[in-house]
């Protein structure tokens, strides 16, 4: 019996992942040169060790300005994320789920302060009973313990959650906990392999979260 939905965060709730590859595509474009979503793709939901101002100077064949760029990205960024709202059914999700009596937690391998900040924005924070940050594990996704530490701040078992995921690194921290899986692929995440998850959905907005449930409870 699924007691509990624990939401990750970036391109899950809010689209923040499309704006930062829109940001760093620009910036690439910019000196003639290209960032492939393939490689880009590889360190979503997950800490990020790739660095794209080294990638852009191996491509470029030229010094760059590192901090420049990167202030660059991150003001450009920031403003195409402002723009952003929920995801579509995602506040529907929220409501049904607490019109079921069903926990809701969260767990990102963000930092608390960007993921509290924007959902104190959009006007979603109030739904989540617990929520699992970058700044309270040792390791972030693909390793499982943000679910893990979600689930037991929640008070159930991880097959009694259902975790919802846009990425590959995500999905695998959830499957590892033990929870079911459905993803929600992005439009930078849509070229991955989800075969490991329980289910996958354009949007939340394709599938009632009662119907889905009973599919998942089945």
């Amino acid at each position: 019996m699924i007691k509990a939905l624990i939401f990750d965060f970036d391109g899950t709730i809010l689209d923040t992942e499309s704006q930062e590859y829109q940001a760093l595509k620009e910036i690439f474009e910019e000196h003639g040169c290209e960032l492939p979503l393939d490689v880009w793709g590889k360190c979503i939901g997950t800490a990020n060790v790739f660095d794209p101002y080294e990638y852009l100077e191996e491509q470029y064949k030229q010094p760059i300005k590192h901090d420049e760029l990167r202030e660059k990205r991150m003001k450009r960024s920031h403003s195409l994320i402002l723009e952003q709202e929920a995801l579509p059914g995602v506040v529907a999700y929220l409501e049904a789920a607490k019109e079921l009596g069903l926990k809701i937690g969260l767990a990102s391998s963000s930092t608390r302060s960007w993921v509290t900040g924007h959902l104190e924005r959009i006007g979603l924070l109030h739904y989540f009973e617990t929520i699992k940050t970058a700044d309270d594990v040792d390791e972030v996704k693909p390793n499982p313990a943000l679910y893990l530490e979600a689930a037991q701040a929640l008070g159930v078992k991880s097959e009694e959650a259902v975790a919802f995921e846009d990425s590959v690194n995500g999905a695998k921290a959830a499957k590892a906990a033990g929870m079911f899986c459905v993803a929600i692929p992005n439009p930078v995440t849509r070229h991955m392999n989800f075969d490991g998850t329980d289910l996958v959905l354009e949007s939340l907005a394709q599938k009632e979260l009662s119907d889905l449930l009973h599919s998942l409870n089945n």
